[in-house]
């Protein structure tokens, strides 16, 4: 009967762990659509970034043939202060938007590195047996130096086979 209530709580156990496996590549696959999502606006703000350097880069163009054309009336400290003052008129902007970005960039970087960290020790408490305690250590350890067979340990303990040799194979008894 022991066996019996062992298999199903075994298959109990397979059917939980995978439900758990589900509802954490379902948050996974969320998680990579809102970055995508997060992604794709940067990429329309990098297109009007473009867009916007394009359209500074004729202004400069036509700025730069109109001082051409001023240059016989203005004296070379006019034109410089001109240029200078058109130079960054056009770079301001860009600055401010490239600034801007590079936060947004920041932010997305640190959220997904903290989703990471959370799913690596999500993984790593899922995959660690939760019947093996110190405790138990002690039990199977004191049993299988008494000459208790591996079956009976394991029957004893309500453990599995491999969990009680996986403790003697760590404690270098078996």
């Amino acid at each position: 009967m022991n066996l019996d209530q062992f298999s199903f709580n075994i298959e109990y156990l397979i059917v939980i762990l995978g439900a758990i496996i589900l509802y954490l590549l379902y948050y996974v696959y969320t998680k990579d659509a809102e970055y995508s999502k997060n992604i794709r606006s940067v990429a329309s703000v990098v297109e009007d970034l473009n867009r916007e350097f394009y359209y500074l880069k004729k202004k400069l163009d036509q700025t730069q043939s109109s001082i051409k054309d001023n240059s016989q009336r203005m004296t070379d400290e006019e034109i410089y202060q001109e240029i200078e003052r058109s130079v960054y008129d056009m770079v301001h902007p860009l600055s401010l938007a490239i600034k801007q970005l590079q936060n947004n960039i920041n932010i997305i970087e640190h959220e997904i590195q903290n989703k990471i960290l959370q799913l690596e020790s999500g993984v790593k408490q899922i995959s660690i047996p939760a019947s093996i305690h110190g405790n138990d250590d002690e039990k199977i350890i004191s049993l299988f130096k008494q000459g208790v067979s591996i079956e009976t340990i394991s029957k004893e303990l309500h453990l599995s086979k491999p969990e009680v040799e996986f403790v003697l194979k760590i404690n270098k008894i078996k």
